[in-house]
């Protein structure tokens, strides 16, 4: 296989090229890793929280916060939000004493976090 000829007056305009595909092709994939990220915490957290009504477990819900052509960032949320304090970290009873909390927010926000790290390790060394 014979080499692509270059001349050295274009060698930085050709390796600017090459550098600017490669960075198009990684951020197109980090960005449908952020997708899938929230689309998994999503997930664990509709099933993982706690179940009285159902209510707030269907309420989880992601929305696209920022978008530009290098960047993506995407919220998870709760649509009944007043709960998920109390939920995730526990209360005080009205009449005293203490409701405990039921951790499921972090659990889910760590293994996201960890998920996507690993996606986006492997899209920059495939490229």
């Amino acid at each position: 296989m014979r080499g692509v000829r270059i001349k050295p007056e274009d060698l930085s305009k050709t390796i600017k090229k090459a550098l600017d595909t490669y960075e198009e092709s990684v951020t197109e994939k980090v960005k449908r890793s952020v997708k899938e990220a929230a689309d998994l915490a999503v997930k664990e957290l509709k099933a993982s929280s706690p179940k009285k009504t159902g209510r707030y477990g269907k309420s989880w819900k992601q929305k696209k916060t920022h978008e530009d052509s290098k960047e993506l960032e995407v919220t998870v949320y709760a649509g009944v939000y007043q709960l998920t304090h109390l939920l995730e970290n526990g209360h005080a009873k009205r009449g005293g004493g203490r409701v405990e909390g039921i951790p499921h927010i972090e659990p889910a926000r760590e293994h996201a976090a960890k998920m996507l790290e690993e996606e986006i390790k492997k899209e920059i060394r495939n490229g």
